[in-house]
């Protein structure tokens, strides 16, 4: 361990921030905004410091227990570093949203510092045993939350979220088992290595015969849930509407991509060749995940329920991507695709938790200013009293329609660029989910915006100056990334470029 160990500073700091919250009484959420902004500031200094090479940088290694294979093993590439970012912005953006917390506020805000205490550690962690702990830190204090402070059936989506999430725990841990029997060796570095040499292969078929098929799907079960990949996705819509709107912030905007970055980190890296011998099935799921997922976002009737089914859609395409570019043997040209998927998955990864958050953050506000309605019905010419409100969540909206011009087109434009030459037909289907989606976008738009001003309505409140101060940041980010995406993508394409290399297909 060399230097200022700031990976652990970064994962110590929300535990600190979530002690004293809960000795703060009223005073809760300043502490909780002071640790997360902290945290922010942190996590830029990660970003600003990783390896201009791609590789894993700022390494902190410690001995735990050796003849377990567990080590303190800490590090981040451009993947890690950016879900640093993400996690950090979204859990400050949650926070902030969270002004009319009155029931136990200091339990409340010191829940939210511990969970992004786990998400910290699960995207900084390189030995597995360490990486669980905080995998399943991140569970509770979301479980607590849904439940404590949730709607009316908070009750049952609370159990259903923690009883999917940790089945697919439970897949993964016994998929991880059995690796570490057959090499002793839980550091993913080491078994990425190991895994594109062919040796992890031989040594799982060695000890424990040929398993090695089934051990790629239990880590793939693992994290479908938490993505989630269809037909794993069912607890999505409840946690998500039942949720109070700043957790659903967290839970779309930050813990969904623990799922994928598990997918890029761990399962792809050690099982690549079970993933593309699965490649046909796992990308039929992704399309039905991206298809499905808009065809039920333009049935719902209810504000969250319609953009939890739209995450569902938006993180199809992550998937569609890294499915996709599982391609054995690949040529110049389908390497030159894959590079453009991956790079589009990472940074549809970014952008669709900073607009998934903003598109939930204008929902609290619409209930904090009705009384709790958030129907698509319910509305109606709200550009009219509030045109600044309908202004800057159209914007949103539209990031989240992809276009062009705003950060969710880059993405998007990316992945369908390296996919359609490694799978055409995979992402001529998933086109359908584009054009679902822009209807469901536009029939928000005229819904809730558009049209006569109901009565109820007529002096429906504006944004307030602190309300539009704090959305500024937001919405100018996500012009920036849209008008120039290389201020990230010049950071992560060397990750690719060094990811690809050594995955085995």
């Amino acid at each position: 361990m060399n230097g200022l160990p700031i990976l652990t500073l970064l994962t110590v700091l929300p535990v600190l921030g979530a002690v004293i919250a809960l000795v703060a009484g009223r005073h809760a959420r300043s502490v909780a905004l002071l640790t997360t902004l902290c945290g922010l500031a942190l996590a830029l200094v990660v970003w600003t410091k990783l390896p201009i090479d791609g590789s894993i940088g700022l390494v902190e290694r410690a001995a735990w227990a050796p003849s377990l294979g567990i080590e303190y093993h800490l590090g981040v590439d451009a993947l890690g570093a950016l879900m640093l970012v993400l996690s950090a912005i979204v859990t400050l953006l949650s926070v902030d949203a969270a002004d009319h917390v009155h029931r136990q506020p200091n339990l409340y805000f010191g829940l939210v510092l511990l969970l992004e205490a786990g998400l910290f550690g699960s995207f900084t962690a390189l030995n597995f045993f360490h990486w669980f702990l905080f995998w399943e830190l991140s569970l509770i204090p979301a479980f607590f939350l849904i439940k404590l402070w949730g709607g009316a059936k908070r009750g049952p989506a609370a159990t259903q979220f923690f009883v999917y999430t940790m089945a697919g725990s439970v897949a993964l841990l016994l998929a991880f088992l059995a690796v570490f029997l057959s090499t002793g060796n839980m550091d993913f570095i080491q078994l990425a290595a190991m895994a594109s040499s062919g040796q992890l292969e031989q040594m799982v078929t060695a000890h424990l015969g040929p398993v090695m098929m089934w051990l790629a799907i239990g880590a793939l079960a693992g994290f479908a849930v938490k993505v989630p990949l269809a037909p794993f996705h069912t607890w999505l819509p409840a946690a998500y509407s039942e949720a109070p709107s700043p957790v659903t912030m967290l839970l779309t905007g930050a813990m969904s991509k623990m799922g994928v970055y598990g997918l890029l980190r761990i399962a792809v890296p050690l099982f690549g060749h079970q993933i593309a011998q699965l490649r046909t099935p796992l990308l039929a799921l992704a399309v039905l995940t991206i298809v499905m997922g808009a065809w039920a976002a333009a049935a719902q009737k209810d504000l969250k329920r319609v953009f939890a089914y739209s995450s569902v859609n938006h993180l199809g395409y992550c998937l569609l991507g890294i499915f996709a570019l599982a391609v054995p043997a690949a040529g110049a040209a389908e390497q030159t695709s894959q590079a453009a998927a991956l790079n589009g998955v990472i940074l549809q990864m970014f952008n669709h938790g900073i607009t998934a958050a903003a598109l939930f953050w204008f929902v609290a506000m619409l209930q904090e200013r009705t009384g709790g309605e958030r129907g698509i019905n319910d509305f109606g010419g709200l550009r009219k009293p509030a045109p600044v409100f309908a202004g800057l969540m159209g914007i949103v909206l539209f990031s989240s329609l992809g276009l062009p011009g705003l950060n969710g087109f880059v993405g998007e434009f990316l992945i369908f660029r390296g996919v359609f030459p490694l799978s055409w037909v995979a992402a001529t289907v998933s086109i359908l989910g584009l054009l679902v989606t822009a209807a469901v976008i536009l029939t928000v738009i005229q819904k809730v915006f558009a049209g006569p001003v109901p009565e109820r309505w007529a002096s429906f409140p504006d944004m307030y100056g602190k309300e539009r101060l704090a959305m500024a940041p937001v919405i100018g980010l996500m012009l920036l990334l849209g008008l120039v995406p290389q201020l990230i993508v010049d950071s992560v394409n060397p990750t690719v470029v060094n990811l690809l290399a050594h995955w085995r297909f």
